[in-house]
């Protein structure tokens, strides 16, 4: 039949917009401004038409969304800051759009560098969230972040002081990750006591 298709693709839409109706009726009162009813509504089970009303709506990200790279610290037993990033410069080299820019500390005294940076600058205009920078970084030190509204007027940089967030923001939006990358630390490190260990004892033993 001449123009089944058409009215095959008609009826397709027509039934999104009657069950968009529905399913707003069976999540009345309680679908819109909730968590539960915007889980619903990313799911495989949501009906009818998927509009969401940004910004009063904002569907939740999946763990493995990336935007924008941080710095990860720890908390010392004082408070203090303790950064895991070393300037070492591997993100920057592998870095494709080369966003990142890291300057070394140096020893005040022996003039000597430091393992730290006193500058980490990202471009956030040239960024193309790849995250190659956080795959490649040794340390756990930089991550992707899942915070994506930072327009701005003019020329987004993101300075040292800028990136750096606690590793219990890192745990908060990438759970699973967390605690894999955590396991391995602790995997490592007593895999390194039992060699020092054993290292020890055979030393020990020729003595």
């Amino acid at each position: 039949m001449y123009g089944k298709g058409l009215i095959k693709g008609l009826g397709v839409t027509l039934k999104r917009f009657v069950d968009t109706y529905l399913d707003d009726i069976k999540w009345m009162g309680k679908r819109y401004y909730t968590a539960e009813g915007l889980a619903h509504r990313s799911s495989k089970d949501a009906k009818g038409v998927f509009t969401v009303q940004y910004p009063e709506e904002k569907l939740p990200v999946p763990e493995e969304f990336r935007y924008v790279p941080f710095l990860v610290y720890d908390e010392g037993e004082k408070g203090e800051i303790l950064n895991r990033c070393t300037a070492c410069g591997i993100c920057s080299k592998v870095c494709p759009p080369q966003c990142i820019w890291i300057e070394r500390a140096t020893d005040p005294k022996t003039g000597r560098p430091k393992q730290e940076p006193t500058q980490f600058i990202i471009d956030v205009d040239i960024c193309m969230n790849c995250g190659l920078c956080a795959e490649f970084c040794p340390f756990d030190s930089i991550k992707m972040d899942h915070d994506y509204e930072i327009a701005s007027y003019g020329r987004t940089i993101h300075h040292l002081d800028d990136l750096m967030k606690p590793a219990s923001y890192y745990d908060e939006i990438r759970p699973i990750n967390s605690a894999k990358e955590a396991a391995a630390r602790k995997a490592a490190a007593e895999a390194k006591a039992a060699k020092a260990a054993a290292r020890a004892a055979k030393t020990k033993a020729k003595s």
